[in-house]
């Protein structure tokens, strides 16, 4: 993939910032950032972390060409000695993330910077707007493959997204939640992911017949034979015809590996039985019935609840643009502050009037709690980075709210998993992002992990995010001095 230069991909206000800390000497202090977000896209259960490639990529050509200090200077709001400052630019800290593909929870970092001020400062809004689109179509993905209850999941929205980035990385984001094939090319070939699509509807209206345009098609294609049926009329006309061009293949030889219908209008319940009887009558029994128009995993899931023979999907609109849930709500906000003098960081805490915006100070990560027998996830236990646990000893988990509410797991009756990791150290990277079909692997695996309940497309089960001991104690106690103090 080429290298990307998006440093001026920011926000004015994190660049008037750096000025000030870069004229306040003392100010550029090493600071912790979590990017987070509070609520589950779509009333969902979970969400899915995507983008950390990207972010990467981001990170690594991270600089300011000559031409952006140029045009810096015409907005008559940034100094000489700064502008010579960014000449020399690039980031120098620490970042720690959520490797993609996992399932994560509100309120639990999903990256933390570790950085100069300056520095951390100026990545807010790129990491925030990557991590943001990406992780909000993995998760709506994640939602439509689910409810395709194992059939596969063609993403093919790429004519209905939000410009070409979003096309290209949405339909990465995609593939990362478990679709089988996009229909977008270039996506294809930057992340080795398969591409797979069938033909218009003008591809049938360009012929003399639909009949000689099936058998044109079949020809060209006789290893991924799908059949757009629903041109002129469905049950009379396309149905019929594909029966027919099926058999010709069928009596010329052809082995009939991959082929079938799809279906792109009307009734797709009704037309998907009757098809399925027409077919098996005519001897086809395993093709496909494929099925596409503003589909979405509501519409999936009543379809297979009204006995829809359908057993392919391709989803588009409601995907890519996540329609019915347009922004993932990530957020970034300062924890900790470096004291100089001690080598430690003070943490720090941003107070609202809704209860909700409180964030969690500290320098964190995130331990995740396993039932040992099913391997379902318990818990996820936000804690201080220097917080050792054992699963061979007790363990107490409570609301960091209703703090009534406990729940005590038994010594050898769990086990745990840090689910941070080292992105950058020093500013050089030191992690490898998998393949995109291997991230594929490993969410699959992740969304194992999850009870049915959490599953629902509607009134999921939460999975609770509690707060250490030690963390909880932190954040009270820095409340009360702050109301103290007031």
């Amino acid at each position: 993939m080429s290298e990307r230069n998006l440093t001026l991909l920011t926000d004015l206000y994190e660049l008037t910032m750096m000025q000030g800390y870069f004229k306040e000497k003392d100010a550029n202090e090493t600071v912790i950032f979590d990017a987070f977000y509070r609520n589950n896209p779509m009333n969902g259960g979970y969400a899915i972390c995507a983008g950390l490639d990207q972010a990467i990529d981001y990170i690594k050509n991270l600089h300011f060409d000559e031409d952006d200090i140029d045009y810096l200077r015409t907005t008559g709001l940034f100094e000489e000695d700064f502008l010579d400052y960014l000449r020399n630019f690039h980031f120098s800290g620490d970042i720690y993330a959520i490797p993609e593909g996992t399932v994560v929870f509100p309120r639990e970092p999903l990256v933390k910077v570790i950085a100069p001020i300056m520095e951390a400062q100026l990545v807010e809004t790129a990491l925030l707007n990557i991590i943001n689109h990406q992780s909000l179509i993995a998760t709506k993905a994640a939602r439509v493959v689910y409810a395709a209850k194992g059939d596969g999941v063609m993403e093919f929205g790429l004519r209905r997204a939000q410009g070409p980035d979003a096309g290209i990385y949405g339909a990465r984001a995609a593939m990362i939640a478990g679709c089988i094939g996009t229909s977008n090319v270039l996506c294809g070939k930057m992340f080795d992911v398969p591409v797979k699509g069938t033909h218009a509807h003008s591809w049938i209206m360009s012929f003399p017949d639909e009949l000689t345009a099936f058998r044109t098609y079949a020809k060209l294609y006789p290893t991924a034979c799908i059949l757009l049926v629903d041109t002129y009329d469905t049950l009379n006309s396309g149905i019929p015809n594909a029966i027919k061009v099926f058999q010709e293949m069928k009596e010329a030889g052809i082995p009939l590996t991959f082929y079938g219908i799809r279906l792109d209008s009307g009734d797709l319940a009704y037309l998907s039985k009757k098809a399925k009887k027409m077919l098996d009558e005519a001897g086809f029994p395993d093709a496909i019935i494929s099925a596409s128009n503003d589909l979405d995993e509501t519409l999936i899931s009543s379809l297979k609840l009204q006995g829809a023979t359908i057993n392919s999907w391709g989803v588009g609109t409601n995907l890519i643009t996540s329609k019915d849930c347009p922004s993932f709500g990530g957020v970034y906000k300062l924890a900790a502050v470096l004291d100089k003098n001690t080598g430690k960081f003070t943490p720090k805490i941003k107070l609202s009037e809704n209860a909700e915006k409180i964030t969690n100070p500290g320098n964190k990560t995130i331990q995740r709690i396993y039932d040992k027998n099913t391997g379902k996830i318990i818990a996820d236990l936000i804690c201080l980075v220097d917080e050792k646990y054992d699963s061979s000893k007790s363990l107490l988990l409570f609301d960091p709210i209703e703090t009534w509410k406990k729940t005590h797991l038994a010594p050898g009756s769990y086990t745990m998993r840090e689910l941070m990791v080292p992105v950058f150290q020093g500013g050089k990277c030191v992690y490898e992002t998998p393949k995109v079909m291997d991230i594929r692997d490993y969410c699959k695996q992740e969304m194992a992990t999850l009870w049915e309940e959490s599953l629902r497309l509607e009134f999921p089960h939460r999975v609770h995010v509690d707060l250490s001991n030690e963390l909880w104690h932190m954040k009270n106690q820095l409340l009360d001095s702050y109301h103290y103090n007031r």
